[in-house]
């Protein structure tokens, strides 16, 4: 890798705490080497009280870009120049691109999301969802959803301290996306999550539930999982969750799980880099035999 770095290199990298963990340096240098790209991408340990410095420090060594994660990805949206559609509704930025010293945000989790859907055969435009959770995720899905015509989605959180978000979340569709219908509802209300997932073509798990160290837990009840359903977790460790191991078990129409969302998240954020389309089965390739 150190041959390939020279006084031209276009750097990037990913913002937030922590991040020593992030996969996004290995999968992104690999992707630029394989394209002959004379990019690097970094991860630095940054907190939100750091932003503006960080993001001041971007402007000045012209960074092309980069990503950010928790904890810093509301502060980033604060501090960009321009926002896209779907990050400003949100108020959050995991994504930015470096234009002639204008920072432009972007937030890609919820395309990543319906990205992962179309390319195991399954298009939002029309479909009426369900959605656990009101988190980061959570929220972007149903943004990006509505972005891209979905005709329902209703929104189910524990009466917690996101409860409120999504409340903010239907409130802001109803203004951006008025032809789709939003609706809150508290998780607690089994009956009410039984009949909205009775009339849903597509249900999403997007809480934590379901990930270590609660890999065997499942908030739906297999009763509710039929075959013309269509049901996907954001969760990807495990790979397969207990409700995706449910829903094959019921011959839902499609079980997919989180692992591929965070692919083609990663996928998108390449595009916005450099114009070009990730080399998703060549980088599939290398995971596999690093993990040989």
């Amino acid at each position: 890798m150190e041959k390939r770095i020279n006084g031209h290199t276009g750097l990037l990298a990913l913002f937030g705490t922590p991040v020593g963990h992030s996969g996004s340096p290995a999968m992104y240098n690999f992707c630029f080497q394989h394209d002959g790209l004379d990019l690097a991408y970094m991860a630095f340990d940054v907190n939100i009280d750091g932003m503006k410095q960080t993001l001041d420090t971007v402007k000045l060594w012209n960074l092309k870009g980069g990503n950010f994660t928790m904890p810093c990805k509301n502060i980033a949206a604060e501090l960009m120049d321009e926002l896209s559609p779907a990050s400003r509704i949100i108020g959050a930025c995991n994504v930015f691109v470096n234009k002639d010293g204008k920072l432009y945000g972007d937030i890609t989790d919820g395309v990543g999301f319906v990205k992962n859907l179309a390319i195991n055969g399954v298009e939002v435009k029309g479909k009426k969802m369900v959605v656990l959770g009101a988190g980061g995720a959570a929220t972007a899905i149903q943004v990006q959803a509505a972005l891209d015509g979905v005709a329902e989605v209703a929104i189910f959180n524990r009466n917690d301290e996101f409860y409120a978000r999504a409340e903010n979340t239907m409130e802001k569709l109803a203004k951006e996306c008025p032809e789709c219908k939003v609706t809150v509802t508290r998780l607690e209300e089994a009956q009410k999550l039984a009949e909205a997932i009775g009339a849903c073509d597509i249900l999403v798990n997007a809480t934590s539930v379901g990930m270590k160290p609660q890999e065997g837990i499942s908030l739906v009840d297999t009763a509710l999982l039929r075959k013309d359903l269509v049901v996907a977790d954001t969760v990807y460790n495990p790979e397969k969750t207990k409700l995706i191991l449910d829903a094959e078990a019921a011959g839902c129409a499609k079980a997919i799980g989180g692992k591929g969302m965070l692919l083609w998240q990663g996928a998108v954020n390449y595009e916005l880099y450099t114009g070009k389309e990730m080399p998703v089965e060549e980088y599939q390739k290398f995971q596999a035999e690093q993990a040989k």
